[in-house]
């Protein structure tokens, strides 16, 4: 089976983080989930906090991935975000108004896995949300197949689509089945 890989990489300011859900949901429309789906919203909210956690704890710059199985097969939707830092997850625990300690204890509530695997000299932390019943066009992502670039003020940002193998997670530390 054959998956198809998007990624973008993030930089290491906070603001990327409404940039990664911007593209995030342009990529979820591309291959076929609607915009107004509860599977796109909860995906935007994963990817929303995994991004922020990278960002705000390591305080460098991070890589989004989003891969999809085969449009015509209702499958999974994993996202993952990679950073330098090989400190694993902590999940904290916030009490009453605390304004922050949330994110892992909301991945964990939306998706339906979650975990860490040692990626390079650092870590990616992943979830999968599963599609359900979620109708995908068959061909829907084909216009996503091949490699872009995003034009804009930083060069150095660059998204690169690709297909790649399937995903073997034996070496991934997995949180929820």
């Amino acid at each position: 089976m054959q998956v198809l890989q998007v990624q973008l990489e993030v930089g290491p300011d906070p603001a990327e983080v409404g940039r990664a859900r911007r593209w995030a949901r342009s990529r979820l429309v591309g291959c076929g989930i609607g915009v107004d789906e509860p599977l796109t919203e909860t995906l935007i909210l994963l990817i929303s906090e995994l991004v922020t956690n990278a960002v705000v704890h390591t305080g460098c710059p991070a890589v989004l991935r989003m891969l999809f199985g085969p449009p015509d097969v209702a499958g999974t939707v994993r996202v993952e975000v990679a950073d330098i830092s090989a400190c694993p997850p902590r999940p904290r625990h916030a009490e009453g108004e605390d304004t922050n300690g949330r994110g892992l204890e909301l991945v964990d509530g939306l998706a339906d896995r979650w975990g860490w695997q040692p990626e390079g000299h650092g870590k990616s932390i992943w979830c999968e949300v599963d599609r359900g019943g979620c109708e995908i066009a068959p061909g829907a992502c084909e216009a996503d197949r091949g490699a872009c670039e995003i034009t804009g003020s930083a060069p150095e940002r660059r998204e690169v689509i690709r297909e790649t193998a399937a995903y073997d997670p034996s070496h991934a530390v997995t949180y929820r089945v």
